[in-house]
């Protein structure tokens, strides 16, 4: 953001439910005690709610078996922002190579484990001692009650709306078929004294939250508007530091440190309890069942968390700790939402920074976070997470991005190799093809799903590159089977943007369309000959094979 997705223990489910399998390896978790490690570790492979709805499994193998003062394997819950075991186990079996639990999901009450996760663990002279990996839940779509079917829309056009015009009726003519939208939490959480929109009281495990009936009331109108024009709505869920959100923001990020988002609590009760009871909110309400309240297909987890001091304010720490944390919230909304609808799609939020290897921890790679995440989601649970990327020109300035300034070209920012520093959509078939290899595809065996969620061009240079650059973007992702939309920003010029060189809008800050307006309308329709005809002739192009790459 610039400036301004049972069981019965035959073996055809157990087939089924391996498709979720956890990669073997140890957690961080430390004993009860000494916290001495087994000799022999045990892998769980299995972590899942059943098809009742009511209980889970967890099944795990063992291929050496660990010391044990009493030959039995305990499975012990801990809450997401527990570290190590805590509490007391609950259930337990004689040690075998290959072990299965089942135990109560306890869904909807005070002590729900819905959101918790679970280690193996053996007595050893007296102490508890962790001898699994630690792993979450990874199918909640299978308690989901407000599943709705996801918006088909056709094509691959997308726009960050402007609400102001949402009584008009630009977006139809525009035919747009994507949008985003923000969703600051703060904006929505606690009490209106709006007599017309009260106060909504939501009950969730057990404790009852307040959400602001006006500003609910405006998501529905923007939201409602959107499904009514057959437009698929991305929501991008934020983190602002407030008095009244205080407690949704990390503790290692309230410390004075002044920022536009802050990382989400993963670290105590009320932040993960309060979080886990918004997604759920907020996946219930927009599941698209009323027309008047709308629908989100898919919820973005915070903003370019690339960019640590910029984006998603945490203290300065490793890539790895960084991710955990990270992690850790996408696991709380991904839950939340895909417990009440199953056909929502959860995304990871990167920048157009790739592979810089600055070396520090204000900001982070795009490669290496994905890496990162990749590792810690699979080694926990993994889950069918995607992709929300941000494939700006270099510089966010410059909308000509196929012809560099000289001193941007002179930095070889950009290739269509691996190593490449910046994403742009010139070279954006380097981010999925990383995500199309064996170790990144999804629990399912799919590519995960990618969404350029945010692409500005700038008309500073002039509306004619505005126009071409757009069109060139466009027919990159619609080349591109992997990219599931092309979102470009804005409807409106911003003036806080444009006083930074940024006037991103398809209309000026009058309503006056510019130029690209037309090139956008007509994109993706039988008039788009004209159209990309005459952005390769603005670019110099003899053919646009010259620069798509297709996948």
């Amino acid at each position: 953001m610039k400036k301004s997705k049972l069981f019965k223990m035959g073996k055809k489910i157990i087939s089924v439910i391996l498709t979720i399998a956890v990669v073997a390896g140890m957690s961080n978790a430390t004993g009860i005690g000494n916290g001495v490690r087994a000799a022999a570790n045990a892998s769980i492979v299995v972590c899942g709610i059943n098809a009742d709805g009511k209980t889970a499994t967890v099944v795990a193998n063992a291929p050496t078996l660990p010391a044990s003062d009493d030959n039995v394997f305990y499975l012990f819950e801990a809450p997401t922002y527990a570290g190590g075991l805590t509490g007391n186990y609950i259930a337990s079996v004689p040690m075998n190579t290959t072990v299965t639990f089942q135990f109560d999901l306890l869904k909807g009450q005070a002590t729900s484990r819905l959101f918790s996760k679970f280690t193996i663990a053996v007595k050893q002279g007296g102490q508890w001692v962790p001898i699994s990996n630690t792993c979450y839940l990874t199918n909640p779509e299978a308690i989901a009650t407000k599943t709705t079917a996801r918006t088909v829309t056709g094509s691959k056009k997308g726009l960050h709306i402007d609400p102001t015009k949402l009584a008009s009726n630009e977006l139809t003519d525009l035919g747009v078929k994507h949008a985003t939208y923000n969703i600051p939490l703060s904006y929505i959480i606690g009490p209106t004294t709006n007599a017309s929109y009260p106060t909504i009281n939501y009950t969730y495990n057990g404790k009852t939250y307040q959400f602001n009936g006006l500003t609910i009331a405006e998501y529905d109108f923007v939201f409602s508007n959107l499904a009514k024009r057959g437009i698929s709505a991305s929501a991008i869920l934020l983190n602002q530091y407030t008095g009244a959100s205080a407690h949704l923001v990390h503790p290692l990020a309230r410390d004075g440190f002044v920022c536009s988002y802050y990382a989400f609590n993963t670290a105590e009760p009320a932040g993960v309890e309060h979080i886990a009871a918004i997604g759920s909110f907020l996946a219930q309400r927009y599941n698209g069942s009323n027309p008047k309240i709308g629908k989100v297909d898919n919820w973005i987890i915070g903003n370019e968390v690339t960019a640590r001091t910029q984006w998603n304010y945490i203290q300065n720490m490793s890539l790895e700790a960084y991710v955990e944390e990270y992690a850790k919230a996408v696991r709380l909304f991904y839950t939340a939402i895909k417990s009440e609808n199953a056909t929502a799609n959860i995304y990871v939020s990167i920048d157009q920074q790739w592979d810089r290897n600055r070396g520090g921890t204000d900001n982070y790679d795009g490669k290496d976070l994905l890496n990162a995440f990749n590792a810690n989601i699979s080694s926990k649970g993994n889950i069918d997470w995607g992709v929300a990327c941000h494939p700006h020109p270099v510089p966010l300035t410059w909308a000509p991005f196929w012809a560099l300034p000289a001193n941007y070209a002179r930095m070889g920012l950009i290739s269509h190799g691996e190593t490449t520093k910046f994403l742009t959509m010139e070279n954006i078939e380097v981010l999925t093809d990383f995500m199309c290899k064996p170790e990144m595809i999804s629990s399912t065996g799919q590519v995960r799903s990618i969404i350029a969620s945010e692409v500005g061009y700038t008309s500073t240079q002039g509306q004619e590159y505005q126009a071409a650059a757009f069109t060139y973007g466009y027919l990159q992702a619609a080349h591109n089977q992997h990219i599931d939309a092309f979102i470009v920003t804005n409807q409106t010029d911003s003036p806080i943007e444009m006083a930074q060189g940024l006037s991103y809008g398809l209309s000026a800050t009058d309503g006056s369309h510019k130029l690209i307006y037309d090139f956008y309308k007509n994109i993706d329709t039988p008039n788009a000959g004209a159209y990309t005809e005459s952005a390769r002739n603005i670019i110099g192009l003899s053919d646009w094979g010259q620069v798509l790459h297709a996948r």
